[in-house]
């Protein structure tokens, strides 16, 4: 196992999260994304030190999936939709960005006390799910593009796939290949609905769903 290797991308995740959330430009967003995803495919082969079929399918799937098609599909939206930017968020991008620092800092206090095993003792990998999923979970909440929450699911669920690395050895692939073939699902879903909502609308921002209740 390669500690000192596998903290290093763990911290590119942390700058990566307050990237997100500092940021409006939705193409940028995208391409963190697309870089998140390459990252998090090389960790599974860090943090166990050896490549077997297991977690050599499971970096390729991941790097494929998160690193290449998804952030396809989100730039194919991107250019239908013709925007560039979140021009109103929710939030500020700047208190967004305190947050997610602030989550970022109790993520690593709550996780020092945990009782992990011993060879994950010394990693950051529950810090940096924890930051990860509530990344996810602001840019779900706090800005109103579709493309934008879409790009949030993506990193929530990145978190979550994160967390799951501790449990490789003992979750078996077609598990973990399920949670990366939902993903794809979902963002295909999304796609799809970000093209209805921007040709009936002719926009993207979500609020204007209220009107479907009148």
């Amino acid at each position: 196992m390669n500690f000192s290797a596998a903290n290093l991308l763990l911290v590119g995740i942390l700058l990566l999260n307050l990237f997100f959330l500092g940021t409006s430009r939705i193409r940028a967003l995208i391409q963190a994304a697309a870089l998140q995803g390459v990252v998090l495919g090389v960790m599974p082969l860090l943090i166990h030190g050896r490549v077997d079929w297991n977690t050599g399918l499971i970096a390729v799937a991941t790097i494929v999936l998160k690193g290449s098609v998804i952030p396809g599909m989100l730039r194919r939206a991107l250019r239908e939709a013709q925007i560039k930017r979140e021009v109103e968020p929710l939030i500020g991008l700047v208190p967004t960005m305190l947050l997610g620092a602030l989550g970022t800092l109790l993520s690593i206090a709550f996780a020092s006390g945990l009782p992990l095993a011993p060879e994950h003792q010394n990693l950051l990998v529950v810090p940096a799910s924890f930051s990860t999923v509530l990344t996810g979970f602001l840019l779900l909440t706090t800005r109103s593009k579709a493309i934008t929450q879409a790009i949030g699911y993506l990193v929530l669920e990145n978190g979550i796939f994160i967390f799951g690395l501790l449990l490789l050895e003992a979750m078996p692939f077609l598990v973990e290949l399920g949670v990366l073939l939902d993903l794809f699902v979902g963002i295909f879903v999304v796609s799809i609905i970000i093209h209805h909502i921007n040709r009936e609308f002719a926009s993207l921002d979500t609020r204007r769903l209220a009107s479907l209740k009148e």
